[in-house]
């Protein structure tokens, strides 16, 4: 008789696990799973059922999922995030009408940079160790492709202009006129592909995800989740919060990833990167890109 197989006791292996199933998870069990890998400190220190309401699911389906994992029972789930400590999002409306009713209170400032500042703690506690990976992944790659739609353009963007700032072969998939998938031809083994989103999730960087996986490019996901549909492609994944007390998710913090990346990048790539860095500023200051001291005056 064969053995039953072993569930993942490792909390990277239960992410592998999780990410595996879960397109074809139902829609209970997708939200329920979610919400375990996106709040790993919730699991050792709340009930179940704390953790069930506050997914948005019923504790019968947890339990459902836990098995359906390989696990006995909540406990020996629960052990494996113990051992390896360390959404969807809330409508635009929604989120709105709070920031309404509390227009006129004198902490609005406060809570907004309470709120950045907590999303900048989180890009430190969540890429310690995926940050070197990713700068690898983009040290060795014969060409760069950057990808960001919607909201996530802006974190696109920037890569792509501080990129360009000490290497050439830097592309932005941008998808202007419908031409993303003639864009998407240019993609080669060998190149990697960074692509940057968060929930609701683009279509357009979906298809990037799947069109480099199919090419044979590595992957470099910025995304905030570990389940994004972008990070279920990826080789390498790093994650930024978008909490807000504004009616739209923050890009901040993925704003400021990006800038660390690119830093990175920079200094792994060493003299010639800062040569060419150099040469960049030097003509833009030729071209008249940047206003003169006399424009002071």
């Amino acid at each position: 008789m064969a053995k039953k197989p072993q569930p993942p006791y490792s909390l990277d292996g239960l992410v592998e696990l999780i990410r595996e199933r879960f397109p074809d998870m139902s829609p209970q069990f997708q939200i329920g799973a979610r919400h375990l890998i996106d709040h790993p400190g919730e699991v050792p220190l709340q009930s179940m059922r704390s953790i069930a309401a506050a997914a948005g699911v019923q504790p019968a389906t947890l339990v459902r999922l836990v098995k359906s994992l390989g696990y006995e029972g909540w406990e020996e789930l629960r052990q494996v995030f113990v051992r390896g400590l360390q959404p969807q999002p809330r409508p635009y409306a929604e989120q709105a009408q709070n920031v309404v009713r509390r227009r006129n209170s004198r902490n609005a400032l406060n809570r907004h940079i309470t709120a950045h500042i907590a999303n900048l703690h989180f890009l430190e506690a969540q890429n310690g160790e995926s940050l070197p990976d990713a700068v690898k992944v983009l040290q060795r790659a014969r060409h760069i492709h950057i990808a960001g739609f919607r909201a996530s353009h802006a974190a696109a963007h920037t890569l792509h202009y501080l990129y360009r700032l000490f290497r050439n072969s830097v592309t932005l998939l941008r998808g202007d006129a419908g031409l993303l998938e003639m864009e998407l031809r240019a993609l080669e083994p060998g190149d990697a592909v960074v692509i940057i989103g968060f929930a609701p999730y683009s279509r357009e960087g979906l298809r990037v995800a799947e069109a480099a996986s199919e090419r044979g490019c590595r992957i470099v996901a910025l995304c905030d989740s570990k389940l994004a549909p972008l990070a279920r492609h990826a080789e390498t994944t790093l994650l930024f919060s978008t909490e807000t007390a504004g009616f739209f998710p923050s890009s901040a913090a993925a704003l400021a990833l990006v800038e660390i990346l690119a830093s990175q990048v920079l200094g792994k790539a060493g003299h010639q990167a800062i040569q060419a860095l150099g040469q960049a500023e030097e003509q833009l200051h030729r071209s008249g890109a940047y206003l003169g001291p006399e424009a002071a005056t």
